[in-house]
């Protein structure tokens, strides 16, 4: 690591997704421990739980947002309205170009996941979009996150990584080392300069998610 380099995750949820049991307050004190220096927290269709983090460190927080749309989902950082989940993916990058984020495309070859991309839909917009998510640590299938660099690579376009994280074990599983940055534009030059740490997570960690459904819907 250089100096005035930063250590990003770029992807990662709290209790605000329907499939995690993670604080704000214990996903931070995840990050003090694993020396993450930024964290873009991109809970599934709210920004609620990045407002509630951003709160508590707002120096090492941005607000993210994983948007699902019909087709796949998009990975949005510095987010600064809410949108919801469900509308066309032109709807939502037009929503997202109006404040100024920065967009990327989660897992977008992970055929056994949903928010996976069909090539024909994926080809549409990619003219549109800042990056292509190029290491998910949750990918299941095989060879996804080799499809999704390689078609960055086709497409010029950078890569973001990210461990998706659900739990605070996860979290810094995958991260870009990235120059220093502080809006949408400065992260657009720094993700060309990023260099990456990644490891996968094992496939029972799919098991938490399922668990932390399932608890919720015993709550509800």
């Amino acid at each position: 690591m250089t100096k005035n380099e930063l250590r990003v995750e770029f992807h990662c949820h709290t209790i605000q997704s329907k499939d995690s049991l993670t604080t704000p307050e214990s996903l931070l004190e995840s990050c003090r421990a694993k020396k993450i220096d930024r964290i873009v927290i991109t809970d599934h269709n709210t920004i609620a739980g990045a407002k509630q983090a951003r709160e508590l460190d707002p120096e090492r927080v941005i607000i993210g947002e994983e948007i699902m749309t019909p087709q796949g989902e998009i990975l949005a950082a510095f987010v600064q309205r809410e949108i919801p989940g469900g509308l066309e993916p032109m709807e939502v990058i037009g929503r997202l170009r109006e404040q100024q984020a920065f967009i990327s495309l989660s897992h977008p070859f992970d055929r056994l996941r949903d928010g996976h991309w069909e090539l024909e839909a994926l080809l549409q917009i990619i003219p549109h979009v800042d990056a292509i998510e190029t290491f998910n640590s949750r990918n299941m299938w095989p060879g996804g996150n080799g499809q999704a660099k390689a078609f960055a690579e086709e497409h010029s376009l950078p890569g973001t990584v990210g461990s998706d994280a659900h739990t605070v074990y996860e979290i810094g599983k995958a991260v870009m080392l990235l120059p220093d940055f502080n809006d949408a534009t400065s992260l657009k030059a720094a993700v060309h300069e990023a260099r990456y740490e990644t490891k996968k997570s094992g496939f029972w960690i799919h098991f938490a998610s399922r668990y932390a459904v399932w608890k919720k819907s015993r709550i509800a």
